[in-house]
């Protein structure tokens, strides 16, 4: 099959770009590289089956034909990001969505949008479920990604109902692995970086607020068979593996061998104090659940961190 990955040369994109050549499908990788890089997808410029196009997908796609399927990973991902480029952040989350949903209608192809944890807000309901409405301060800093997220998702189910468009769409939490960014402000980098660094490792809040962390490999498997089967979604993914902040620092001291102390900062606003995935429906419809240690994958991002410079 041929697939449209918009936002393919960002973190999840490049990995998903992967595993999508490795399974011997074609890959049109779009990115405008505000946030993603080239690097995360020059290893895969010489095979087959494989291009690159740098492109901003809220501006007008070229027209392309025989596509079989297009994935929206296009927007920045991360709190300082989004609060840097907030209006470029809705404009990803509307006018993209809708300019890649005309694309799949008119190819005839499967959609599939990648959305977030973050459309549950700070959840009065643990774990989260996928009937859940969610808790969002809609003009708080963080609702810029939140509700671009949250209109991408009614965008969607909105081309589905009105224009029989096969749209699909999981809902990704705290993601970890090779390839992030050091400086873009999620706690996995972020603490890593310090810790090589020799550097206090900085915890906002009291470190008691909780996050579920999926490694890459797991997280992109998932969207994969979501792809390739009969489900609509929302359909979560992640770890159900719940840890506090102060635990994951500490994992981080223990592996990387850091003498690193912690200091604490004041808890953004909105920042939410729990996230954890109820995953039974990824479990039960797309046989998928994640395979790789939480001490594996932290182990490996080190390792990639040493190798690339924190």
């Amino acid at each position: 099959m041929n697939f449209l990955v918009a936002g393919g040369a960002g973190f999840i994109g490049s990995h998903l770009c992967e595993l999508l050549l490795d399974n011997d499908h074609s890959v049109i990788c779009v990115d405008n590289y505000v946030t993603g890089t080239f690097d995360n997808v020059a290893h895969l410029e010489s095979r087959p089956g494989f291009t690159v196009i740098e492109h901003d997908i809220t501006a007008p796609l070229p027209q392309m034909l025989g596509i079989d399927g297009v994935l929206h990973l296009a927007s920045v991902a991360s709190p300082i990001n989004y609060m840097k480029w907030p209006v470029e952040t809705l404009k990803a989350g509307s006018y993209g969505t809708f300019a890649l949903l005309d694309l799949a209608a008119a190819n005839d192809a499967i959609f599939l949008l990648a959305s977030t944890s973050e459309v549950y807000g700070e959840p009065a309901v643990h774990p989260q479920t996928e009937d859940y409405w969610g808790y969002v301060n809609p003009v708080g800093p963080r609702s810029v990604y939140d509700e671009a997220k949250r209109f991408a998702e009614a965008a969607t189910m909105g081309y589905r109902r009105s224009q029989s468009v096969d749209t699909k769409i999981v809902r990704i939490f705290n993601t970890y692995g090779p390839r992030m960014a050091s400086d873009d402000g999620r706690v996995i980098p972020a603490l890593v970086s310090q810790a090589l660094q020799g550097e206090p490792l900085t915890l906002f809040g009291d470190g008691s607020q909780t996050r579920s962390f999926c490694y890459i490999s797991d997280l992109v498997e998932g969207i994969y068979r979501m792809l390739l089967s009969t489900e609509l979604g929302p359909i979560n993914l992640g770890n159900p593996t719940e840890m506090t902040v102060s635990e994951l620092a500490d994992s981080i001291v223990r592996l990387t061998g850091s003498r690193s102390a912690v200091v604490y900062q004041q808890l953004p606003q909105d920042d939410p104090t729990r996230r954890r995935p109820d995953i039974s429906l990824a479990t039960e419809r797309l046989q998928w659940k994640p395979l790789v240690s939480f001490d594996d994958g932290l182990r490996r991002t080190i390792e990639w961190f040493r190798e690339h410079g924190a």
